[in-house]
């Protein structure tokens, strides 16, 4: 079994981040071989500045290793310095179809009213997402149950290219759908998912607030005026309070019917207090360690160098596998 995931560096990571994917990638490292890297080629569909870009990709190395992720358990780099991403890209793109790319949901709702102004980049992406996993043989990608249409279309491709050439050259990989946790939502909209690019700064707990920012943005969550009932299905037209409640289940480590008992009865008045004290304690931590990576980038950058040169040995074969498929020569 060998797992691969990635984030993009942009913006602060925060509680759904860590909640949804790097805990669980944190834990995975004990059990299997884990390429874990950050996503800056795909951050580059859209603008960034050229700075900050630099800067997010060290803070985002830091919080994932701040996280738990051991860099000498899992492989951990960043994809631009391992060209064998988009190289693969490149001749995975004259493999999918336009109508293939026609149908995937995510590009829609990125490109919203101003899809012929979208970078090709952005509208190409899952290709280079498919690279991503192709490359190392993954046998499973860790995702939500938003993101499965993206691991079909990584199955396609790479279906279409063993076909196409004659080869048993790529995996076809199997989705990991997350448990409770995989979906963290909006502390202002329980129907919209916990985002780095929401305006709202109330809207997320980022991994580098201090505790009272922490605490007050818990506090300020949007709820409504009923008490917690006893079931979890009772939750189910009241999406801020199952929010909440997911959100302190997944961090204790217990399940939404067990915190429901704990606190059936109880208003927010009672419940917000004590998700506050959990949260702070869980990300205290996690920020402290964090500050202390981030005062030593020259370290951060020797991690990811360290990792990239691994994962583009591994990435090697299935590279020059492809070209030898193809007819074209490598070297």
């Amino acid at each position: 079994m060998r797992v691969v995931s990635g984030i993009q560096p942009t913006g602060n990571p925060h509680l759904g981040n860590y909640l949804g994917a790097i805990k669980r990638w944190a834990e995975m490292q004990h059990q299997t071989e884990c390429f874990i890297f950050l996503a800056d080629l795909h951050a580059i569909t859209v603008y960034n500045d050229p700075k900050e870009l630099a800067a997010t990709i060290r803070e985002a190395s830091a919080t994932l290793i701040a996280c738990g992720i051991d860099p000498d358990k899992a492989v951990l780099f960043n994809q631009a310095r391992v060209p064998a991403h988009p190289e693969l890209a490149w001749i995975l793109n004259c493999t999918a179809r336009i109508g293939w790319l026609n149908r995937m949901t995510q590009f829609k709702e990125k490109s919203g009213k101003n899809r012929e102004g979208s970078s090709v980049g952005l509208y190409a992406y899952p290709i280079l997402q498919a690279a991503d996993v192709l490359l190392y043989q993954a046998t499973h990608v860790p995702v939500g149950e938003d993101q499965k249409q993206h691991i079909e279309l990584i199955r396609d491709i790479a279906t279409k290219f063993n076909t196409d050439y004659a080869v048993e050259l790529f995996t076809l990989p199997e989705p990991l759908i997350g448990e409770t946790g995989a979906r963290i939502m909006s502390l202002r909209d329980g129907s919209a998912k916990m985002s780095k690019s929401d305006p709202s700064d109330m809207s997320r707990i980022n991994l580098t607030d201090d505790s009272d920012t922490v605490a007050q943005k818990i506090r300020k969550a949007k709820t409504d005026p009923e008490p917690l009932p006893g079931d979890w299905d009772a939750l189910g037209e009241r999406p801020e309070a199952r929010n909440l409640v997911t959100i302190f289940a997944v961090i204790s480590g217990r399940t939404p019917a067990d915190v429901l008992k704990e606190f059936e009865g109880q208003g927010f008045g009672t419940f917000k207090p004590a998700l506050a004290d959990l949260v702070v304690e869980t990300l205290r931590p996690i920020k402290a360690r964090l500050d202390q990576l981030l005062a030593d980038p020259a370290e951060i950058d020797r991690i990811l160098v360290t990792g990239s040169e691994r994962a583009a040995a591994t990435a090697r074969p299935t590279l020059d596998g492809a070209y030898k498929a193809l007819g074209l020569p490598r070297y």
